[in-house]
Parts: C-alpha cells; structure tokens; sequence
C-alpha cells in the first residue's frame, strides 16, 4: 500500500508518499502560497525534482496537481483505492484522540474545537472536505497527535477545574507532537533498550516535552492545545488565564486580537522583539542583545523546568532524547538545558555535541543519564499508522 502522509497550513501542502510494504520513501513535496495567483511547487522523487508555479485557489488544486505531476515523473501512487490512503498528521479532535477514518463526524467534532487549534484545525478540516469530495473512494485518515498520551494516567491529564468541565467538554491536558515522541519512543526501544525512562525533548517551531517509561507517554508538556507548555516560537506556551481581563482593559483590544497576539505575536518572537527564528536569536544575544539573551534564557529554563516534573513522574531518569530543527541541529540550546546537572547524573560530552551529524550519543562518560540526538520521523509513524487502522478495519 503506498500512503501519502499530509501536512497543511493555511495556505501550504506538504507531503511525504511511502511504499508501505518497504517503507521506503517515494516521493516527497510542498506546496506554498495556496490561494494566490503564484503557488510555488517542490516535487521530488529520489531521481528526479521540480520546481515550479501554478495557480492552486485550495489544498484540494494542491494535491490534484502534485498526483499528476508524480504520474509524469514515474510514481503513480493511486491506481485502486485499495492501494492509496491519505493520511493527516492531525491536531486536536475533541473526543476523537486516536487514529481514525475521517467522515463527516470527525470532521464536525474537529470543526468544533476549531478555537482550540485555530492555526490547524481550520485548514485541515478543509482540505479533508475538499479531498472527500474529489477522491470519494481514497481512505483518509486522521492521525491525532494527541494519541500517544491518551492513556497517561489521569493525574498528569487532568486540570484543576470543576469535574463538570474535564467530563462535559474534554478539557484535558491532552499533549502533542504524537508522532515524534512516538518515533522517539520506538527508536530508542531499538538503540538504548536498557534505557526505560526517557525524556523526550521535541524542539523546534513548535516545542514540548514527553515522559516516557516502557514506550509508554506518561504525560507531555503541552496541555489542551498547542499555544500551551514550552514558550513557541511565535506562540506564548503557559501563561496565567487571570491576565486576560487586564490586557482587555489596559489595551483596548478585543479577547480575540489578545488570543491572536498570544498565538502569533509571542513566545520567542515576542520576547526577543526580533524574530521566532531561534538562529537569528541566538545570534544577537551573543551581540549583546538582551531581550534576544531574555528570549534565550526563558526558553531554556521552561524546558528544564519541565525536565524536573518529569524526572520526578518517572522516578529517575535513564535518557535525554533531543529530537526536532532545534533539538537536533542547536549545539548550544543542548548545552544550556544539560549545564549544571552533574548532581542529576547528566553531564554533557562537549566535544560530541559540538559535532553531531545525525543520531548520536552526546552524553560523557561520568555521567549517568544518556543523552541522544535522534532526528525524528513523524511521517513514517503516521503512515504505520494509516496501515494498522485499514488494516484493523478489513478484518471486522
């Protein structure tokens, strides 16, 4: 079965296709500026690549052309329904946590946690429309990134609000980024087995935390939806509920431009006053920029500070996985949340993290804890996926 894993924005298509049966990589693409009179085409198929312009007014244009231009180039990925599935690396679904085929419920259910997700939801539900519509016989599949914690215990899912709310309207901390701590999960069950408490730091745009033990979430940094946890790189993370009357008040503007500026105008990019690039930011703090060192050190302290919490879930900790465009690729975001931690078992070999390329142990010698970088692979998981629930859903 060949699936195509997809990942949407507002006005972007990106895509991971794999031969199921090798799990080998087909093809892989994007699509930007969807909607305008210019898209920007990436295609590229091992041997071959494209770039290019079209005119694609929705994501459903988006996928009709990349299909077509894969049959030209020598992928033909849908020649029976029952060999193509696609499959959605989805965010929140109200009571739908798990994989599951999308239908018209699905889609409501997502529709109505919309204000929850507002940079995800709203195009997924879309574009799932729009597919539905054009491929009525292709499979499509929702894999919520909030599956991997779904059976965490209660304790570290639930807020402390009345009962009514937690049960009426799944006010949970439900955690993201599934897939990747998914992956993490996995990989390290093959490169570190005796390892079983783990700490998985997914860093990048988006960025949370995950306590594992046995391959198993015991909880993730993120709450109901992805402004919360670890600062973003343009989204708050946690901040107190109780400032929202008087920002409305001192401000002038409405909850929604304040939710707004929350989601789009904060986090790292708000504190710097720069950029939500964590490079550029790095860089002007070492030029003496302190609201850029400011942005810096908030960043590093909330994830060490999750760090504590899910030592102490875990009872002690075996391994530190960094994993995501900033966990694996900032030498220097590694350095700063493992300083000062020998009393913990974790000490940092500086030579390794300085030349990591790929996997890599980065731990030294006297320490305890191992430390990992491990680029994740939150598409393959997706796919897998993808192919168990089919699958599953053949043999009832």
């Amino acid at each position: 079965m060949n699936v195509l894993v997809a990942n949407l924005g507002s006005t972007s298509f990106k895509f991971r296709l794999y031969d199921m049966e090798r799990e080998v990589s087909l093809a892989r693409g994007a699509v930007e500026s969807i909607g305008s009179s210019n898209s920007s085409v990436m295609l590229e198929t091992g041997s071959k690549n494209e770039r290019l312009e079209i005119v694609a007014s929705n994501h459903g244009d988006a996928l009709e052309y990349c299909l077509d231009r894969l049959r030209i180039m020598g992928v033909d990925c849908v020649d029976s329904a029952e060999d193509f599935a696609i499959g959605f690396k989805a965010v929140v679904g109200g009571r739908y946590r798990e994989t599951t085929i999308v239908d018209d419920r699905v889609i409501e259910e997502m529709e109505r946690y919309r204000d929850v997700a507002p940079a995800h939801n709203p195009p997924y539900t879309s574009a799932m429309r729009l597919f539905k519509q054009r491929w009525p016989r292709i499979p499509l599949v929702a894999a919520f990134e909030t599956g991997f914690h779904i059976d965490a215990p209660h304790a570290f899912q639930t807020y402390a609000i009345p009962y009514e709310w937690t049960r009426d309207f799944r006010i949970v901390r439900s955690g993201f980024h599934g897939a990747s701590h998914r992956y993490i999960a996995e990989r390290m069950g093959l490169l570190a087995p005796s390892c079983s408490r783990l700490i998985s730091c997914h860093l990048g745009g988006s960025s949370s935390l995950c306590a594992i033990r046995d391959g198993k979430s015991l909880g993730a940094s993120m709450g109901m939806s992805p402004q919360s946890g670890l600062p973003q790189s343009n989204r708050c993370g946690d901040v107190d509920p109780f400032m929202l009357p008087l920002l409305i008040r001192e401000t002038g503007y409405s909850l929604d431009q304040i939710l707004q500026m929350l989601a789009s105008q904060s986090g790292l990019k708000g504190m710097s006053g720069i950029s939500n690039d964590l490079r550029e930011i790095l860089q002007a703090a070492s030029d003496g920029h302190q609201q850029a060192q400011l942005a810096v050190d908030v960043y590093v302290e909330e994830i060490r500070r999750h760090m504590g919490g899910m030592m102490m879930r875990l009872h002690g900790l075996d391994a530190i996985v960094f994993t995501g465009g900033i966990g694996e690729r900032s030498s220097v975001i590694r350095e700063l949340v493992c300083q000062s931690l020998e009393a913990f078992g974790i000490q940092l070999n500086t030579t390794a993290n300085c030349a990591v390329t790929g996997e890599a142990r980065i731990d030294a010698e006297q320490g305890s804890v191992q430390i990992w970088v491990v680029p994740t692979n939150e598409e393959i998981i997706v796919a897998r996926q993808v192919v168990a629930l089919l699958e599953t859903q053949k043999c009832l």
